[in-house]
């Protein structure tokens, strides 16, 4: 084991000794895929995960491509780190759909499309149904801020807050029919200190999402390609 002044790692867990933060499952390799696998982004909000899988392939952490933003909402402000990016995107809102199937279905042609081979909801506020979650079985995976199965849903931070465990943090899962439910890629722990507002803990939980989400990518990518499935 190596060690230093900061983090160190044991039984393939990373931990971080200021923060007391710590990563599990931690796979730091990062598979080589001929031709790249093509990812497709969800996205409702900042933006702030979608620009890392940008960064994360940048820095050579991916062996991907982004064949396409997805929002719902026009206001999304992922769209302006798409156009900074050079990445494609399209606007399907959901207000102008008569149901969630028909907005599904819109989503899942523009995926489809582009054989997307992984769909990653980044900050989608939006609950998908059945036919993109059959339709990209174990290719759908959703990041979420609670150390799962805790606090599923809306408001996740609030709710950790209002409990007042001492740690939470943010989980990576497969996307199942349940809200929240799917099988655990990885998770990242992040204590909640005293002092915290909600503001401050969502900072925190932020970063190591940052951090995990391309660490799930790259192993679901090679459980892709490899045809290997361990969702169940």
């Amino acid at each position: 084991m190596e060690q230093d002044n900061k983090k160190y790692m044991e039984n393939n867990i990373s931990y971080d000794l200021n923060e007391q933060s710590l990563i599990s499952p931690l796979d730091l390799g990062s598979p080589l895929f001929e031709p790249k696998i093509r990812l497709g982004v969800l996205a409702s909000g900042n933006g702030s995960n979608f620009e890392y899988i940008i960064k994360s392939i940048q820095n050579n952490q991916l062996n991907a491509e982004i064949s396409i933003l997805i929002v719902n909402n026009p206001g999304c402000l992922a769209i302006s780190k798409a156009i900074k990016y050079k990445i494609p995107y399209v606007i399907i809102n959901h207000r102008d759909c008569q149901s969630r199937l028909e907005h599904d279905m819109l989503v899942m042609k523009k995926l489809d499309e582009l054989s997307v081979e992984l769909v990653i909801m980044a900050g989608w506020m939006r609950i998908v149904g059945e036919e993109i979650i059959n339709g990209y079985k174990n290719r759908l995976i959703n990041i979420h801020p609670s150390l799962l199965p805790s606090f599923k849903g809306v408001d996740a931070i609030q709710q950790a807050i209002d409990k007042r465990v001492t740690i939470t943090g943010c989980t990576v899962h497969y996307v199942q029919k349940e809200v929240d439910s799917g099988s655990i890629i990885i998770q990242a722990a992040v204590p909640i200190k005293e002092q915290d507002s909600k503001e401050t803990l969502k900072k925190r939980i932020q970063d190591m999402e940052h951090i995990i989400l391309p660490l799930a990518i790259a192993k679901v990518a090679k459980n892709i390609r490899t045809g290997f499935k361990d969702n169940k």
